[in-house]
């Protein structure tokens, strides 16, 4: 291998060690070395790091388009791709299964779950699991309620595993019944165990589940959201699996393999907003657990919000690194939130590495809620954004945004992340979709972590559910704002932006069958609603349709309907369309975990309209992750203004960019095939702007 510049033996010692727990042995020759981005964000340790430096500083401004495969599918295309054995494998925006050659981009095969399960529902998939037994090699996929396992060189199911080759994920969950869970983030593979966590219903328990590889037989479950008598069941009122689901991991997990443990990060209890039938810390919401890989037992856990009332999931699956801290090396797990902060513990005893404060927070404005009167709040390393909405925040990229940022600023007033519960309309700064989010963030083994954040205002209102009166509302609007209002709104105009369309006049776009089949299913973000008893689904197509629901005794006795609702996810924008509020709207920062300091800060995506006029660069809102190399580079694409980009790891200059034709909401991966680098990005779909065709680019110097 010495003889090769751009591999080195303990690179493939490092490889063929975690092979022997899941993940790919690369075998190299010096006339044409491979190097596989085997796992999802390219380790099990979720580090987001490739020993690649053929494309370093000194030449990543001649990167070029080496190939494209479009997909023929439009629709949120986010995998962070697989590149096993030199070929390229995908889930495609429908969640097909395509894998191509890694450097030519000629189809090898592709699967359709489709074919299998006509029902099964579209839903955002951000990659694939692979692993191998020495002979023959297996890629797991998802779409709606299935998990399936494909032979990595033909594409066909594995008819040993589970039923003819796919497992329903919602069997083994130990709740009643066989719910509609589903999975978006693929999970981790450790030794010939699968782990993963679940999307569930806000009624349905979380839960985290390893299953048998060869089979697809689950062989144990940590029950996110505890069973009465478990541990962290205290912290839950009386009879509280009657009245609420969740806390479950849809964002990732990461496993440190040597050690055997798992690390898991959580969401919010439901309901997300209501949260008046629940106080209580709610353990294991919102928490960063670890549990021992062989068994699913509880190790530690640490909750970062308690009692959540605003849906303050942790975003992003934890990053395992190693850092100096106080002259000694210290394996660690770090973890960012929405409210763009990072929390830091000692990886095998859970010792925060800074202390974290609990900090008073406001009481409610609603008898029926409680708030919890504190939260936590590491001291280093520092907040990555603005913690409040201030005086100083008012926008500044024109006076007509900034009048109209000043005239609602003093309406509505921020108390920061953790706005008292009320019916009038409050500034919700940091915002719902972070700060962090789901594309994770990079580490290189110097200790340095690099993370993207977003800046963006929202609002945030609850709206009763009875009439200024005290009166009932009719059956239909009542179980279309408990069901369907937070994401369509209470208008039911939706958020577009955020990939929640409009329901107004939906009559004349969709038939009764049509909505019900989608209310059962799901789809998107759009979780299934089979758990909701099928006369409250009839009330909200009724509603939707403006007719009058059918009388339900079910539904006139119905004593679960909370007293207040979320009003809907707005973000905050001025008339032009911009976000109201000083920039930068987007960042990318290098935070040194060695010394808990930021090393360096720069917006993060352009709006050239703006910089046209004269305003400074704002950066943008942005989604899919960043990754480091050992050529000193981070790359990104994330942005609204649909740009790929390498940043010099070290301070932060931008070196390279690719302008592609639709946003980049992946993170992208990192290989090599016959002895060349190549850097791939999933482009298109967007929570942003209309759906374009999704296609994989891919990037490498010119022969």
């Amino acid at each position: 291998m010495e003889n090769h510049p751009h591999f080195s033996t303990y690179h493939l010692i490092t490889l063929c060690f975690l092979a022997l727990y899941g993940s790919s042995c690369t075998q190299t020759t010096p006339e044409g070395a491979r190097v596989d981005w085997a796992t999802y964000l390219g380790h099990p340790s979720g580090n987001q790091y490739s020993t690649l430096d053929q494309i370093n500083k000194s030449n990543v401004a001649q990167l070029e388009l080496a190939w494209t495969y479009k997909t023929g599918e439009a629709a949120n295309y986010q995998t962070n791709n697989l590149i096993v054995d030199g070929w390229l494998y995908t889930a495609t925006p429908n969640s097909r299964v395509v894998a191509l050659d890694g450097a030519t981009g000629k189809e090898q095969w592709t699967f359709d779950p489709s074919g299998v399960y006509e029902s099964l529902a579209d839903g955002d998939q951000r990659g694939l699991m692979y692993w191998h037994d020495g002979d023959v090699g297996r890629i797991l996929t998802m779409k709606g309620n299935r998990l399936f396992a494909l032979n990595a060189k033909t594409g066909e199911p594995i008819a040993t595993f589970g039923e003819n080759g796919s497992i329903h994920l919602g069997e083994s969950m130990d709740v009643s019944g066989r719910p509609n869970v589903m999975l978006n983030t693929p999970g981790q593979i450790y030794k010939d165990l699968f782990i993963i966590g679940a999307n569930v219903g806000e009624d349905v328990p979380g839960a985290v589940r390893a299953f048998d590889i060869r089979t697809g037989k689950r062989k144990w479950i940590f029950h996110s959201l505890p069973r009465p008598g478990e541990f962290g069941s205290d912290t839950w009122p009386a009879n509280y699996l009657e009245k609420t689901g969740g806390a479950s991991d849809w964002s990732g997990l990461a496993i440190d393999i040597p050690r055997g443990i798992v690390y898991v990060s959580t969401e919010t209890a439901g309901p997300d907003f209501y949260g008046g039938d629940r106080y209580g810390e709610n353990l294991f919401a919102n928490s960063l657990i670890a549990l021992d890989a062989n068994t699913g037992k509880r190790l530690w856990h640490h909750q970062l919000v308690h009692h959540d009332l605003w849906d303050m999931d942790i975003p992003q699956p934890p990053t395992l690194l190693t850092v100096k801290h106080e002259g000694k090396e210290v394996d660690i797990v770090a973890v960012g939130t929405k409210m763009g902060l990072l929390f830091v513990y000692e990886r095998v005893t859970g010792e925060p590495l800074w202390p974290i404060e609990e900090r008073p927070q406001a009481a409610t404005k609603i008898d029926e809620i409680q708030t919890w009167p504190t939260q936590p709040f590491p001291t280093a390393p520092p907040p990555l954004m603005r913690q409040k909405y201030t005086a100083d925040d008012f926008s500044t990229i024109s006076p007509r945004a900034q009048q109209m940022s000043k005239e609602v600023f003093r309406q509505s007033g921020n108390y920061g992340a953790y706005p008292p519960p009320g019916t009038e309309q409050t500034i919700m700064f940091p915002g719902y979709d972070g700060g962090m989010e789901w594309g994770g963030a990079a580490a290189d083994p110097e200790g340095i972590l690099y993370v993207n954040v977003n800046e963006i205002p929202w609002f945030y209102q609850l709206v009763p559910t009875k009439k200024a009166d005290g009166s009932a509302l009719p059956n239909g609007e009542k179980q279309y704002l408990i069901h369907c209002a937070s994401c369509h709104g209470t208008d039911r105009k939706g958020n577009p932006a955020g990939s929640f369309p409009s329901l107004e006049n939906v009559s004349s776009r969709l038939t009764k069958e049509t909505v019900m089949q989608i209310i059962n299913k799901g789809g998107g973000r759009m979780p299934a609603f089979d758990q909701v008893s099928q006369a409250r689904r009839e009330a909200i197509i009724s509603f939707l349709f403006d007719e009058e629901p059918a009388v339900s005794s079910e539904i006139e006795r119905d004593k679960q309907a909370p007293p207040y609702v979320f009003r809907g996810f707005q973000r905050w924008n001025d008339e032009e369309g911009y976000p109201a509020i000083k920039p930068p709207w987007g960042t990318l920062n290098a935070v040194d975990l060695n010394t808990g300091t930021i090393k360096w800060k720069v917006p993060l995506g352009e709006y050239e309209e703006l910089t046209k006029r004269g305003v400074p660069i704002t950066g943008t809102e942005n989604y899919g992750g960043p990754v480091i190399t050992a050529g000193g580079l981070l790359f990104i694409a994330a942005t609204a203004d649909a740009k790929i980009r390498a940043f010099d790891k070290d301070n932060g200059k931008v070196l390279w960019e690719y302008q592609l034709p639709a946003e980049g909401h992946a993170t992208p991966s990192v290989y090599a095939v016959n002895g060349k680098q190549y850097l791939a990005i999933s482009v298109g779909g967007s929570k942003l702007k209309p759906h374009p065709e999704g296609t994989v680019f891919v990037f490498s110097l010119p022969d």
